[in-house]
């Protein structure tokens, strides 16, 4: 783009390197806390994978059990009892994005007889609701590294934009200016030295 060579658009160009050079830090700052938080929930998203993992693999021990489960008639069954409800979430702001953060997970009311069920349902239930509940709570931890990673991504293209174009750029135009003027200020001087020469040598 074409810029003006005068002193206006000097001033301008020095104003907004100054602006670019300010805000570049903010920018950096930014991006480093969006990397450390996203590093860490990714930790906790893989402490929490392997935590299912671990309640999936404790219901290996109850197979035998769950076996059981298909001679209850299908309105009974262990999935009728374990129905989820509602995600309760809350919202957090981290390094300026709103995210949201896991608060719990409902379960619809299953009354159900116990005369009517062994002794594992009870217990069954509970595992099973954990297993949701923490479903839910990776659930969300997904959607915090979504929003996330999405805004790392805008903010390190702002901040590249700065380094690697609107800095530059603007130091280029400075220079070109500068040299512009000193060399029109060097003529006018030249100039004046002739003109008074030859004024001079008129008298």
């Amino acid at each position: 783009m074409a810029i003006k060579l005068t002193k206006n658009e000097l001033k301008k160009q020095k104003e907004n390197l100054k602006q670019f050079e300010r805000y570049l830090p903010t920018l950096q700052l930014k991006k480093q806390q969006l990397q450390s938080v996203i590093m860490k929930i990714r930790a906790d998203l893989e402490a929490k994978v392997a935590e299912r993992e671990e309640m999936i693999g404790g219901l290996d021990d109850w197979v035998a059990v769950f076996a059981e489960n298909e001679i209850f008639e299908e309105t009974k069954r262990l999935e009728q009892m374990v129905q989820p409800d509602k995600v309760i979430t809350g919202t957090e702001n981290i390094a300026g994005v709103t995210v949201p953060s896991f608060k719990e997970l409902t379960f619809k009311e299953i009354n159900y007889d116990v005369e009517e069920y062994p002794l594992w349902v009870d217990t069954a239930v509970f595992r099973l609701r954990d297993i949701a509940t923490l479903d839910a709570f990776v659930a969300t931890l997904r959607k915090q590294s979504e929003l996330l990673e999405a805004e790392l991504r805008t903010t390190s293209q702002r901040v590249n934009l700065f380094e690697k174009v609107k800095i530059p750029e603007a130091k280029e135009n400075i220079r070109v200016i500068q040299v512009y003027l000193g060399d029109q200020q060097t003529a006018a001087v030249v100039r004046g030295k002739i003109s008074k020469k030859k004024l001079e040598a008129a008298q």
